[in-house]
């Protein structure tokens, strides 16, 4: 699977999670470049990325992230 294929279905999760359809990612978008993504809302969307992906994460790799390209990179590691 590639990077933007993973990117685009991360959107998606995104906007369902936060209920906002304006939402656009790029692997260079953080926490702080989304609306209403706090600590609350990541434990969300990381749970939601496992259960779409069908994956699982170390608490490790999750803090590790900086941006979504990392986050994307995980999920490759893992596919």
């Amino acid at each position: 699977m590639k990077n933007q294929k993973i990117l685009i279905q991360i959107q998606e999760i995104f906007r369902d999670q936060l209920d906002n359809d304006s939402i656009v990612l790029t692997g260079a978008t953080t926490v702080n470049d989304v609306d209403d993504w706090d600590s609350l809302t990541h434990i969300m969307l990381v749970v939601a990325v496992e259960k779409h992906f069908k994956i699982r994460f170390a608490s490790n790799e999750i803090l590790s992230w900086k941006n979504i390209s990392e986050m994307i990179s995980c999920i490759l590691k893992k596919l």
